[in-house]
């Protein structure tokens, strides 16, 4: 008959070994996640430089010969453009909508946003959190991502393009219902 002391001891080595296989899966792992998130970061950053390349010099309020003049912020006021070549550009203006005003006036981001709510309005499926916005556009769902849907969704807030029908869930405003005219 065989030890109790015996016993625990092989079953000990058995779940060191296991714990080790694990611990060597997880670092291979994390590993091939660590190359995956560098590769991630590369592309979104050749698409960023292409979006910056490709956008109109009126859209960004910068051209290459705008170097130090005032140039339009976000919000439509006057501001200081950046004389550091590579600075960061002001954001796409996002103008008050009214009667028809098509959505072709605003970026492809926020003319995504108003897609995907109008899509789940169209669907009687109600408002629209920007969380889950993150998640149908396939965005991974941390804070920086949120944060960047959330404050374009509060600037269509803002600007009547989209209306906030409880804290953080959007919709399309009244008369604001299709990509062709705007209203």
């Amino acid at each position: 008959m065989p030890s109790v002391v015996g016993l625990l001891g092989q079953r000990e080595l058995v779940a060191r070994r296991r714990m080790d296989e694990l611990r060597e899966e997880a670092d291979r792992i994390q590993a091939e996640l660590a190359v995956a998130e560098r590769d991630w970061k590369e592309w979104a950053i050749a698409r960023s430089r292409v979006d910056e390349v490709l956008a109109p010099a009126d859209e960004t309020g910068h051209g290459p010969d705008q170097a130090g003049r005032t140039a339009p912020t976000a919000d439509g006021q006057a501001g200081e453009a950046s004389p550091t070549p590579g600075a960061a550009k002001a954001k796409s203006q996002v103008p008050v909508w009214r009667e028809g005003v098509a959505w072709s006036v605003l970026s492809v981001d926020y003319q995504r946003v108003l897609t995907a709510l109008a899509d789940r309005a169209r669907l009687g499926q109600g408002p629209l959190t920007w969380q889950e916005m993150a998640a149908l556009f396939g965005m991974d769902v941390v804070p920086a991502r949120v944060e960047a849907l959330r404050s374009k969704a509060k600037r269509l807030v803002a600007r009547g393009w989209l209306a906030e029908s409880a804290p953080g869930r959007f919709t399309p405003a009244r008369g604001v219902s299709g990509p062709a005219g705007g209203s």
